[in-house]
């Protein structure tokens, strides 16, 4: 990420532009600064009151390579200028960076801890109250699909595309794994992505006491890198809520595959239950379904595009050379970044549910009624789940590593914790393996810090 630039380099870039000719009546004391946060940048500066010739200049210093990745801001004072020539105009200009420079590693919530709701309690209280002021005195409305129980017929083929984007994603990482090597704690979910493992004392598995919080390191598999999250298979979406007794006779499938069945994608062997018309209500939480019986038969289609399969292990290939490897790559980090914003586009329409005690996920209107919760304290709940809306990362979990700044240079040190960064497993990976860091994950990976060299550096870092 690129440090905002200081405002006399900022001065001296607008003095350079050859739209701002002008400017160099302009002494350097008429720039004055205003804020230096580390996402806001100001600073005053007077110009000509010509606005042609305003727009002509920054036109020019936007396009500055040290200023591309900032959002410019005007404003203009109706207050007199302060210089003494009454032809020029002050203006204020404000320099906004969207990604901050360093941001705080993702919280990691303990076994005894609740998750946080993803709306606050208050905030769903004010926004149904505010639901029932509109509704008064107002016709009911049908509902609309997907709550009618049919499909949402324009994400359809965004359901297919992260059906794919998840086979592509495991079917890469597999090939990755036999040039990037990936180590796992055999006692506890820590992976480093590295030549060796890190040094750290973070392990909390059994015996970590024994170990002193080492970490005992082995290969690390698909599974590791992107742990299986399951839920329940609905044959149909808005059916009875699974009893405790059935918790064995559905099938448990990943659940971002059981989001994309419930957006559209047909797969044979998980049949589910395909409305054509809308439900009846007759009342608040029961319903009837309309009649289909004049419709023709429902004619099997194609898929409206071609479904990928998972390959086994045994058809997996290593990139023969450092060409195939950074293409590799770059198609696993696109893939990554498409099943993710692809699945929170569907989460906007398909319900998603989570504990808020364990990591159970539930795709459907309501959780399902098993009582297989075993976090802390399950015993008053009768082993319930408490179920509340399901953020991104509780379906797709990240797995944040600690970032290596060189692979081939030395390993991580224990006393620079401090000054290293980390990214989701599947960056890392596909960072080592040649491919550009994306914007978003720049500010956790902590690329702007200089990590001292020894240990005797760092104590002298203010």
């Amino acid at each position: 990420m690129e440090v905002a630039p200081p405002l006399s380099s900022v001065h001296y870039c607008l003095m350079r532009n050859s739209g701002c000719n002008h400017l160099g009546k302009a002494s350097p004391a008429s720039v004055l600064a205003i804020s230096s946060s580390s996402k806001n940048r100001g600073f005053r500066i007077s110009f000509p009151s010509n606005t042609d010739s305003l727009k002509s200049c920054f036109s020019g210093a936007d396009a500055l390579g040290s200023l591309k990745r900032y959002r410019w801001r005007f404003s203009m004072p109706s207050t007199s200028s302060v210089s003494s020539d009454k032809s020029y105009r002050q203006y204020v200009v404000s320099i906004r960076n969207d990604h901050p420079q360093n941001a705080d590693f993702p919280r990691s919530y303990s076994r005894k801890e609740k998750k946080p709701f993803k709306v606050p309690i208050v905030e769903l209280r004010r926004a149904a109250r505010e639901r029932l002021k509109k509704r008064k005195d107002q016709p009911r409305r049908p509902p609309s699909a997907p709550k009618n129980g049919l499909v949402v017929k324009s994400l359809i083929p965004l359901a297919y595309d992260v059906f794919n984007a998840r086979i592509t994603l495991i079917n890469n990482l597999k090939k990755l794994l036999k040039v990037v090597p990936v180590h796992a704690c055999g006692w506890c979910d820590e992976i480093h992505v590295g030549p060796v493992g890190h040094p750290f004392k973070s392990c909390k598995g059994p015996t970590s006491s024994m170990r002193k919080g080492l970490h005992e390191w082995t290969n690390a598999t698909v599974e590791d890198i992107l742990p299986p999250v399951e839920a329940y298979h609905l044959y149909d979406r808005l059916g009875k809520r699974i009893s405790h007794d059935e918790r064995f006779s559905i099938p448990r499938i990943p659940a971002v595959v059981e989001l994309c069945i419930q957006a559209g994608v047909e797969i044979p062997d998980l049949p589910t239950k395909r409305r054509r018309k809308p439900i009846i209500r007759i009342g608040k939480k029961e319903f009837v379904d309309a009649d289909e019986s004049e419709l023709p038969d429902p004619v099997p289609e194609a898929p409206i595009i071609p479904m990928l399969t998972e390959l086994p292990d045994s058809q997996m290939l290593a990139p023969s050379d450092d060409e195939e490897r950074l293409l590799l790559a770059e198609e696993t980090l696109q893939a990554w970044e498409k099943m993710r914003r692809g699945a929170k586009k569907l989460m906007r329409m398909y319900p998603v549910r989570v504990c808020g005690y364990c990591p159970e996920v539930h795709v459907g209107p309501t959780g399902h009624k098993a009582q297989n919760c075993g976090a802390h304290k399950h015993q008053q709940r009768n082993g319930q789940h408490g179920w509340q809306s399901a953020v991104l990362d509780d379906l797709i979990p990240p797995r944040f590593v600690w970032h290596v700044p060189n692979a081939d240079g030395p390993p991580l040190q224990r006393e620079l914790r401090s000054f290293y960064g980390k990214a989701p497993v599947v960056v890392e990976i596909c960072v080592q393996a040649g491919a550009n860091v994306p914007e978003q994950y720049k500010p956790t990976m902590r690329l702007d810090v200089g990590i001292p060299s020894d240990v005797r550096e760092a104590e002298m870092v203010v």
